[in-house]
């Protein structure tokens, strides 16, 4: 069975919205749009992520091409994150999205802050 984001047969939006499925995959992307970051900085920056949804999100990504896991040989292991050129560029696509989304919720709330589940 072929999956949906490598089906030629799909959208390119529903092919490009299929790797960023899911609660945290975007605000990862953000976060590592500013550079590298170890996974307790990750978790840090964003709460209520669990380590093993952070690692589960990160996996899937890595097989997507969108990060770059570089792991050093040290005691402790120190285990590095960072956007591939892939990762940048579906990032960079994402800005007009989140522009129109922010200008929904300004739509939606006349201006007033709204909090997200």
């Amino acid at each position: 069975m072929t999956h949906r984001r490598h089906d030629p047969n799909v959208c390119g939006v529903t092919a490009a919205i299929s790797v960023i499925d899911g609660k945290w995959k975007t605000s990862l992307l953000w976060l590592l749009e500013d550079g590298p970051r170890r996974p307790a900085e990750l978790r840090r920056r964003l709460p209520g992520l669990s380590e093993k949804v952070l690692t589960q999100a990160l996996r899937e990504m890595e097989t997507d091409g969108l990060v770059h896991r570089e792991v050093y040989d040290v005691l402790p292991p120190k285990t590095v994150y960072s956007l591939t050129g892939f990762g940048r560029d579906l990032a960079e696509a994402l800005g007009p999205l989140s522009d129109w989304g922010h200008r929904r919720l300004d739509r939606m709330t006349g201006g007033r802050p709204v909090s997200l589940p």
